[in-house]
C-alpha cells in the first residue's frame, strides 16, 4: 500500500487485519517520515526505533498465529514526555529530570499497549506541561507543521504537531488548562479532554492534580473515539478514577446532531475574537442548524474570572507537586555536598526553566501563611461559581459550543516574553478543567486569503456535562463531516 502515513488509525488496523500490509511496513513508513521531517519540526524528544521495530515484528507474529487483535492493533502512537514508560527517559521537557527512567508504565500507556499500539517515541512539551506554545521546553521549541515560523500551541505541542505532520497516527497528551485542545486547534487535529477521572492519571507526572487529564490527539474523530474507549475506565492505582462503565464512543458518531441543543456562550464571543475564528464558528452554527440541531445563546457569567482562578489553583498545586524535585531522588544534582540548602537551590535553580520558576513562586505565595485564604481560598470559591454556571446552562442545553483558541497559530517568540498574553491563549479552555467537564476540539476551517497568515487551522470546542464524552464526540463528528476539512495535510518537504 502507498502512503501509509496518511491513513487513519482505524484504516491502518483494518489494512493489517485484511493482510494488505504488515505492522512492520507501517512502522517503517512512519520512522522514515520522522527521520525526514522531524529535524525541522522537533515534535519528538526521542524516537525508539529499535523498540518500535521489535514490537511490530511481535505483532506481525501474533497476527500469523491468528491471536485476537486489539482495537489499536498495529497503530503507531506517540507519547507526551510526561507519561511514564518503563525504561524510557521521561524528562517532562525539563533539565531537572534528565536521565530519569521510570520502572513502570502509566496506566494509559499500559492500556494502549494491551490494545496493540506501537510506541514510536516521546513528544516535546512545555516544561512540566506549563505553557501554551511548547517554547518553554528545555530542549527547544516545536514548530507548527502548517507554518514553521509559528507555534504549535502547548503544552502538548509535540503530540499535536506529530499527528498533524503524519509522524504518528495517534498521540497522547495531557490537559491541565487546555493543553490538548489548544494545540489540537492550532495544528488542525482532534483533541479530547475527558471528564476528570474518566482516564486514570497513574503514571502522569503531576502538574495540577485536581486539573490534569490524559487524552488522545488524532486526525479523525473516529480515531479519537476509539482511543478514548481504550484509555477510559477505573483504575485501582488512581483513587480519583471513575468507576462508571465505558461506552463504545465510536458507536455514537453516526447518529448526527438532529435534536441536540447547543448553547453558544456570549462570553466566548468577545469583541476582539479573531474574525476568522468568529467566521468559522458562525459557519459551523449554520451547518449544525441545517442538520437539525438547535443553537441558542446562553451566558456563563463568571467566565471573566476563569483565567485568574485557574492560575491560582494550578500554580498552587504545581508548587506542592514540584517540591519533590530537589536533586535527592530525581535527575542531576548540582551544588556539591557542602550543605542541603545550597544543593537544593543550585539544583532547582539550574534544573527549572523561567516559566516553571514563575509558577512555583506564584503558587508558593498563594499558599503562604497570611495569604492562603485571600488567594487560594477565594479561587476555590470562584471555582464553585464556575461550576454552577455550567450546571445552570446544562439545564437548558445538551452541549456548549465555542472557539477553542481566540486566534490561530501565532509566531514563535511573539508571546513568550509576555506571560499575561500567553496565559490568555487558554481563555476558552481553562474552565472545563476547573469544573472537570469533558471537551473536544475539532478542526472547523482554515484562515482565508484575507488573513495575515492564510491556511492556518481553526478549531472549535464542544463542552459537555460530566461523562458526556459520547455526546461531545457525536457533535464533533458532525462538525468534521460538514466543515469539509478532514484529510487536508500540511505541505512539508524533507529536511535538506
Amino acid at each position: 500500500m502507498s502512503d501509509l502515513v496518511s491513513l487513519s488509525a482505524t484504516a491502518l488496523r483494518a489494512a493489517v487485519l485484511q493482510g494488505e500490509v504488515s505492522v512492520r511496513e507501517i512502522v517503517e513508513a512512519h520512522l522514515s517520515r520522522i527521520a525526514a521531517l522531524d529535524p525541522r519540526l522537533h515534535a519528538y524528544l526521542g524516537v525508539d526505533e529499535a523498540g518500535a521495530r521489535q514490537r511490530a515484528d511481535a505483532l506481525d507474529a501474533a497476527r500469523r498465529r491468528r491471536e485476537p487483535a486489539g482495537p489499536l492493533f498495529g497503530v503507531p502512537v506517540a507519547l507526551k514526555d510526561n507519561l511514564c514508560v518503563r525504561g524510557w527517559e521521561t524528562t517532562c521537557g525539563s533539565r531537572i529530570l534528565e536521565g530519569f527512567r521510570p520502572p513502570y508504565d502509566a496506566t494509559a500507556v499500559a492500556r494502549l499497549r494491551e490494545a496493540g499500539a506501537v510506541f514510536l517515541g516521546r513528544t516535546n512539551l512545555d516544561e512540566f506541561a506549563m505553557g501554551s506554545s511548547t517554547e518553554n521546553s528545555a530542549f527547544g521549541p516545536t514548530r507548527n507543521p502548517w507554518d514553521l515560523s509559528r507555534a504549535p500551541g502547548g503544552s502538548s505541542g509535540g503530540s499535536a504537531a506529530a499527528v498533524a505532520a503524519r509522524l504518528a497516527a495517534i498521540a497522547l497528551g495531557s490537559d491541565t488548562g487546555g493543553s490538548i485542545r489548544q494545540p489540537a486547534a492550532l495544528c488542525g487535529v482532534v483533541g479530547v479532554k475527558p471528564t476528570y477521572g474518566r482516564v486514570s492519571r497513574y503514571g502522569l507526572v503531576a502538574f495540577g492534580s485536581s486539573l490534569d487529564q490524559i487524552g488522545p490527539l488524532a486526525r479523525t474523530v473516529e480515531d479519537a473515539a476509539v482511543a478514548l474507549s481504550v484509555l477510559a475506565g477505573s483504575d485501582p492505582h488512581d483513587s480519583t478514577s471513575v468507576a462508571d462503565p465505558v461506552p463504545d464512543y465510536a458507536e455514537a458518531l453516526a447518529r448526527g446532531v438532529e435534536g441536540l441543543r447547543f448553547g453558544l456562550a456570549r462570553e466566548y464571543l468577545p469583541p476582539d475574537l479573531d474574525p476568522e475564528v468568529r467566521g468559522a464558528l458562525e459557519r459551523c452554527v449554520a451547518r449544525l442548524r441545517a442538520e437539525g440541531a438547535s443553537v441558542e445563546e446562553i451566558s456563563l457569567p463568571h467566565t471573566p474570572h476563569a483565567i485568574p482562578t485557574y492560575y491560582l489553583v494550578a500554580t498552587s498545586e504545581a508548587s506542592s507537586n514540584l517540591a519533590r524535585y530537589d536533586g535527592v531522588k530525581y535527575g542531576p544534582r548540582e551544588g556539591g555536598d557542602r550543605d542541603l540548602r545550597t544543593m537544593y537551590a543550585a539544583t532547582r535553580g539550574r534544573g527549572f526553566g523561567p516559566e516553571v520558576k514563575r509558577r512555583i513562586f506564584l503558587g508558593t505565595f498563594a499558599l503562604s501563611s497570611g495569604y492562603v485564604e485571600a488567594y487560594y481560598g477565594r479561587a476555590l470559591r470562584v471555582r464553585s461559581l464556575l461550576r454552577r454556571d455550567f450546571d445552570e446552562a446544562f439545564r437548558g442545553v445538551d452541549l456548549v459550543l465555542g472557539p477553542t483558541s481566540p486566534f490561530p497559530a501565532f509566531r514563535l517568540g511573539e508571546k513568550v516574553d509576555d506571560p499575561f498574553q500567553m496565559y490568555l491563549c487558554d481563555v476558552f479552555t481553562v474552565t472545563a478543567n476547573l469544573v472537570g467537564l469533558p471537551a473536544v476540539s475539532v478542526p472547523a476551517g482554515f484562515t482565508s486569503d484575507r488573513h495575515a497568515a492564510p491556511g492556518l487551522p481553526i478549531g472549535l470546542q464542544v463542552i459537555g456535562p460530566p461523562l458526556a464524552e459520547a455526546g461531545c464526540l457525536r457533535a464533533a463528528a458532525a462538525i468534521e463531516r460538514t466543515c469539509g476539512v478532514r484529510g487536508r495535510a500540511p505541505a512539508l518537504a524533507p529536511a535538506g
